[in-house]
Order: C-alpha cells, then structure tokens, then sequence
C-alpha cells in the first residue's frame, strides 16, 4: 500500500504565522508538523509516499526528508499548484498510486493511539475506511450520519444543523476507485474538488466502513492558532509523562525494520544538539542492548 500526504494550500487562517513559512512546516512542540501525519503512514506499514505541497515549498520539503532511504521510506513529491480541494490529491497522485489500494493523510491532522485501526484499514483493499471521531463542533466538518448497526448511509459537509457529533478525519483508506470517483466530480460551490463527495459515491455503493476513534485515541486537527497550540501541549504532556516521543520517525522506521539500529543511531548523533536527537540514539542503543 502506498500513501499520499497532502501538505499543499495557503494556511490563510494561521497569518501572519504562515506568511514565510509552510504550515505544516511550522513546530509542533518539538518536530514539524508534517512529522505527525507521515508517522500515521509509517505506521500503517506504507513505505512510499507522495508529498504533494505548494510551489514555494517542495525544496524545504526535499531538504527535510530528501528521497526518504534515510528511514527506509521512499517519498516522491508533487506541486500542487492551488488549493483546489482535497480531491484534487487523488488526481494530483493517480500516477503514483496506479490500481493499488492506498491511504491519503492530511498534513495538519495528529493521530494518536490508533495502531490497530491502522493495521485494519490497510488489511482491507476494497472500499474505503473512515477515520471518524466525535466533536464538539460538528459543523465544521464533514458529518457522518449512521444507521442503528452503525453503518455509514450519508456525510453532509458542515451542515447547519449536524445529525451527529462523529465527523470525518483527514485520514482516508481508499480502492483504486477513488481516483475514478475523483475524475467525475466538478468543483463545488466554494470552487473545490471535495473529498466528501468522493466519500459519499462509497457510501451510496454499500463499500464505506467507519473506523471509529474509541477511548484512548486522540486527533487534533491544527489548522488554526488555538489548535496548533493544543496540540503543541499534548505532545508535550505525553511525551513527559510517558517518556515516549509522539511522531519519532526514526524510533517507528526502526521498529518497523525498515533501517538497523546503527543507522538509526547515526540519525540521532546527527541531531545530538537536540532532546529529539538524544532520544533517537537512546531509542537505537535500546534495540542493540
């Protein structure tokens, strides 16, 4: 399986913050932002991924991450030229994906807590998988409505008047039709393709499931000041109390296989100045104790 991050868009909610700076470029207490949603696809075991992002910044992106081997990944990237919609990703990486099932991650979504959804999603390779959570605030999503068996029979895009709490994620687990659904859709009132529309033509085949954040899972979707902030505090908080770091993209590559602990250790020294940099080593001499 392969996966698409989407860290393209203006991040206008977030000015001036975002006026030099990708969004999901910004920290997140002590990594990028973009840490978290590609640490949602490692460890959903997908090792190639699309980075689709604005013009102005594919060079900080390659600078960060480069092709990617450094942590047994393979990252391809692609311009998005304007924030045209979510949809537009399965266009933009139809290419990349070809036939095969794939995921597709939000740059500014952090998910916690969530392996064995993960690990179900990617073992389904027909249909989609909804990543859903209850909120507060339905109607700034997109609404999920269900059945008594809870079974997914419609999504509203930020209704009004929300029929449920439980909103869609940006994490989405698609079939090879989604790129074929994405093909048919003409832009919406607000001039964008929507990923909702997308996920509704799945609904409406009988082929949407629902993965439902239960107790002890967490996302925080940072689009906003108050929300980066949030979830600035949470990594933090976690991270003190357990002694564990959220996102350390070489802690998951190595317990994935996918690099040694030699190679992980080099990463870390490489970054020693750093508390990141010194748990990346204590992570790598664990493995070789």
């Amino acid at each position: 399986m392969r996966g698409i991050l989407l860290a393209g868009g203006k991040a206008t909610r977030l000015r001036p913050a975002t006026a030099a700076v990708c969004k999901q470029l910004l920290p997140i207490y002590d990594k990028p932002m973009v840490y978290y949603p590609l640490a949602t696809l490692m460890r959903a075991g997908i090792r190639e991924v699309l980075l689709i992002c604005a013009p102005d910044w594919r060079d900080r992106f390659e600078r960060l991450f480069g092709d990617g081997s450094q942590l047994g990944l393979r990252i391809d990237y692609v311009v998005q030229d304007a924030a045209n919609g979510i949809a537009e990703a399965l266009l933009l990486g139809a290419d990349f994906v070809g036939e095969e099932p794939f995921a597709l991650v939000l740059g500014d979504n952090l998910f916690h807590g969530i392996d064995p959804l993960l690990r179900d999603a990617a073992g389904h390779t027909e249909g989609c998988t909804l990543f859903g959570c209850e909120v507060n605030d339905p109607e700034a999503y997109g609404v999920i409505e269900t059945d008594g068996s809870g079974r997914i029979v419609g999504i509203a895009e930020k209704p009004e008047h929300p029929r449920s709490r439980m909103v869609v994620t940006g994490l989405y687990f698609y079939d090879r039709q989604a790129v074929h659904f994405a093909r048919r859709l003409t832009p919406s009132a607000r001039g964008e393709l929507e990923i909702t529309d997308v996920n509704n033509a799945y609904v409406r085949s009988g082929q949407a499931k629902l993965a439902s954040l239960g107790p002890g899972a967490a996302w925080l979707d940072m689009g906003t000041h108050e929300s980066l902030l949030e979830a600035g505090q949470f990594v933090q908080v976690l991270e003190h109390r357990q002694g564990l770091a959220v996102a350390c993209l070489e802690e998951i590559a190595l317990a994935q296989g996918w690099i040694d602990a030699p190679a992980a250790r080099a990463l870390g020294e490489a970054q020693s100045a750093s508390a990141y940099g010194r748990y990346v080593v204590a992570a790598a001499d664990r493995v070789v104790r």
